[in-house]
């Protein structure tokens, strides 16, 4: 696979992927979503401003977006790439709803969903889990999920898009890769017509893991192959999938090339003035069965515009 951007970034891709959507009843569509495509709306769109909330009940921020043209909730609205999914919404015009905890709705008992999605045509999740173990994970999505998923039925959401894992379905020992899975098996047999977008690791992900596991200034970090992607760029596909047709599973999307975890970890600690001695190893939170080209995207893979070093700048 190419790691670089096609330049025929033609401004009717996205139209046409969903005409094509559209006549197959909703399913994915093979080669509808060519590697790289990204329309000029994505990169243009940052350049509009922020809008001004308002409050509905049990203290959901509603956000009323000039020329709105979808009511659109967000859940896990207030972690990073939630807010940053609100932010391209409301570029997009939409009236967005952030749900979280913090604003009222706890999706693990379902208290205030249905306030919240009063209204909502669709759902864009991109909860994570607060448990660390597999058995409690799996029990989080399985409840978050499914509480989320009834309430959208009761309000008749009519698509429901789910933030997934690039290879998940590949990594049999990790605990968040085994909810996500039971997220997935939940969504694609719900009764919300459904998209689920799975992304490779974010640009931040390896200082992460390198904290995670950092003891007396040396931290173990895993030597995976990953092909990371920019959380904006994510959000910016959360926003155009969630305003178009339901597709299946969607294809993987990722960031323009593959990086060392390892390397990534040291760049962005050095880039944020952090000293800490990386040791590859296998002994800390990732295992050998990750190794190799696991976490490497399948074929046809939607590249992402944004450079891990175009970032990595940012962080200076």
């Amino acid at each position: 696979m190419s790691s670089t951007l096609p330049t025929d970034l033609a401004r009717g891709a996205y139209d046409t992927r969903h005409r094509a959507v559209k006549a197959t009843g909703g399913q994915a569509v093979p080669g509808a979503v060519p590697a790289g495509t990204w329309t000029h709306q994505n990169r243009a769109s940052r350049a509009t401003g922020a809008l001004t909330p308002c409050y509905g009940p049990r203290g959901i921020e509603r956000r009323e977006g000039r020329g709105s043209s979808m009511r659109i909730a967000v859940a896990g609205a207030t972690g990073n790439i939630g807010a940053l999914t609100v932010a391209a919404l409301d570029r997009g015009g939409h009236d967005v709803v952030r749900v979280s905890r913090s604003l009222g709705v706890d999706l693990s008992t379902g208290e205030g969903l249905d306030d919240a999605l009063t209204g909502v045509e669709a759902v864009v999740d991109v909860t994570n889990s607060p448990a660390a173990d597999r058995a409690g994970t799996v029990a989080y999505f399985h409840a978050a999920t499914g509480n989320l998923l009834a309430a959208e039925r009761r309000a008749g959401v009519r698509h429901h898009v789910l933030l997934s894992i690039a290879g998940v379905d590949r990594v049999e020992g990790n605990a968040h890769y085994a909810g996500k899975r039971e997220q997935e098996r939940l969504v694609s047999a719900g009764p919300v017509p459904w998209t689920i977008v799975p992304a490779a690791q974010f640009h931040d992900f390896a200082a992460m893991v390198a904290s995670w596991a950092e003891r007396d200034g040396v931290a173990p970090v895993a030597p995976l192959l990953v092909q990371p992607v920019a959380p904006a760029d994510v959000a910016d596909v959360l926003a155009e999938i969630v305003a178009g047709e339901p597709q299946g599973r969607y294809v993987d999307v990722v960031g323009p090339e593959p990086q060392d975890l390892v390397d990534m970890a040291r760049r962005t600690n050095e880039a944020r003035g952090h000293r800490v001695k990386l040791v590859p190893s296998w002994s800390a939170t990732f295992g050998p069965e990750m190794a190799g080209d696991v976490l490497l995207p399948g074929e046809n893979a939607r590249i992402a515009p944004t450079t891990f070093d175009e970032w990595l700048a940012r962080q200076r």
